[in-house]
């Protein structure tokens, strides 16, 4: 019977380890995005400071670069206002335990009144593993060309 019970919590570890190997990462990767860009919209600050890192590197698309203060800052105040997020395509890798990249393309509509700024981007970004939360540590984007008239 003693041999039983030290057994139990063994077997309650490895049911339990077995069982986080067993769960999608990309779902929990695909969780911690779309909770950053409902923060990013929301502009709440609790929010955004709890999905970015406080390492964050943010390249916006004109090549001017935010870290997780100016960001936050520029999202409370309103000079960044984010309306809606529409992904064209939205892929994640690990690259090595704890650091994730997400790569894709996006439509972006941004600003406080009509009319609105649209912003067709690729991106590269990037997601880290903090104390068991999955952070938003970098973005870098570029403009797309716009799309050309088929010629007849």
């Amino acid at each position: 019977m003693n041999s039983l019970l030290r057994l139990l919590p063994m077997v309650a570890l490895t049911l339990w380890s077995v069982s986080l190997r067993a769960a999608d990462p990309v779902a929990a990767w695909r969780a911690a995005d779309d909770a950053r860009v409902a923060a990013m919209i929301s502009a709440d600050p609790a929010k955004l400071a709890t999905v970015f890192s406080d390492d964050l590197l943010y390249v916006h698309s004109s090549g001017t670069a935010d870290t997780k203060s100016s960001f936050i800052a520029a999202l409370t105040s309103g000079k960044s206002k984010y309306n809606s997020v529409t992904y064209e395509q939205r892929e994640f890798r690990e690259l090595v335990p704890g650091l994730v990249h997400m790569t894709g393309r996006a439509k972006l509509v941004l600003g406080k009144a009509a009319p609105f700024n649209e912003l067709h981007l690729a991106f590269l970004a990037a997601y880290r593993l903090e104390k068991g939360v999955w952070r938003f540590v970098a973005w870098q984007s570029c403009k797309l060309p716009e799309p050309t008239a088929a010629k007849k």
